[in-house]
């Protein structure tokens, strides 16, 4: 049953992706020119949704659907290491013009061009799992 609803959740996930236009090439482009506010409307109101809801899951206790409680591990902070990640990250997402969920988004959408991109994150996300205990965290 799990499964359902976070395919139904995944399903809907992907619908406002593409219906805002988050998973478009073109927002995304114009988006690191600086030309277009929409992309970042968007990212903005999503860093601050994500707040509130941080703040309020620790503040009220709140438990998961399934009546869990919700644990935030304090992890180190290092500059390097979310700039290194950032980096990678934000250069990854400007050559393929699309960050992991409109990716799989393309793909529903019917961009088959994306199934290169959703293999070599799949791959990319692999060679790091064999080489995260060698990389410097």
């Amino acid at each position: 049953m799990k499964t359902i609803v976070y395919l139904v959740i995944g399903i809907l996930f992907g619908i406002t992706m593409f219906k805002s236009e988050a998973a478009s090439w073109f927002r995304i482009y114009e988006m690191f020119q600086f030309q277009a506010f929409h992309m970042y409307g968007i990212i903005g109101s999503a860093l601050v949704l994500g707040v509130l809801m941080t703040y309020s899951i620790k503040r009220f206790n709140i438990k998961s659907f399934y009546k869990n409680a919700i644990h935030f591990e304090a992890k180190e902070k290092s500059f390097y290491r979310y700039m290194i990640g950032g980096i990678l990250f934000g250069l990854g997402w400007a050559l393929a013009g699309a960050c992991p969920g409109p990716m799989y988004t393309l793909v529903g959408a019917g961009f088959m061009p994306m199934i290169l991109v959703v293999f070599a994150a799949v791959v990319g996300t692999f060679v790091y799992g064999l080489l995260k205990d060698k990389l410097p965290h």
